[in-house]
């Protein structure tokens, strides 16, 4: 039960990457290929490079079913794009999958960090990795500040879940249980964060 429930957050996680990345796109008025280079981006870029760095070949590269629903998502994109005839990434209904999205994919970095035998802060920054770092590649793409350096409580919340898993889990927590912790506090945090427009301080 549990790993079909993870299996369908991964899944809305990354049609709806897909869907922000390439709204990112089609503002800065990037042609078929752009915008399709930026969702793929968006929904694989963080797993791929999470995968790398425990020196993995990267699942999205072995898998065809990571990248169907990332295309799935640029297509679904254009057409939302199509029928509001503007960006529609910050509503609600994109908001919640994205979070969705955001809990899965934090949770899977925490548990192939766990595998891979490194430290607390390794957890927290692969884990936060898998769920921020293909949005800050797209932005990088575009020539932009992250989003999620300035204005947002988003990798905040990656960060609160992964060291929930690492403590649950090293407090003798069953490992299925801790990344059922992780997800739902990223998750919840996140919600709340879009329902109150938290926002972390700023000292300019």
């Amino acid at each position: 039960m549990i790993t079909e429930m993870f299996l369908f957050m991964n899944v809305v996680g990354l049609i709806a990457f897909a869907v922000v990345g390439s709204f990112k796109a089609l503002r800065e008025d990037l042609d078929l290929f752009g915008i399709t280079v930026l969702g793929v981006l968006t929904a694989l870029g963080g797993g791929i490079t999470r995968d790398l760095l425990v020196n993995q070949v990267p699942y999205a590269l072995k898998s065809y079913t990571d990248f169907s629903f990332a295309l799935l998502g640029v297509w679904l994109a254009i057409v939302l794009y199509r029928i509001f005839k503007k960006d529609i990434s910050s509503k609600f209904f994109i908001l919640i999958p994205d979070a969705i999205g955001l809990s899965a994919f934090t949770t899977t970095g925490a548990l192939i960090a766990y595998d891979a035998g490194v430290s607390f802060f390794g957890i927290i920054i692969l884990a936060t990795l898998t769920g921020i770092g293909g949005g800050m590649i797209s932005d990088i793409f575009l020539g932009k500040i992250p989003n999620v350096l300035k204005d947002d409580f988003y990798a905040s919340c990656a960060i609160i879940g992964a060291t929930a898993f690492y403590i649950a889990v090293h407090s003798g927590v069953d490992l299925n249980v801790s990344a059922v912790i992780c997800a739902t506090v990223v998750l919840m945090i996140r919600i709340l964060a879009i329902l109150y427009n938290w926002r972390l301080p700023k000292f300019s």
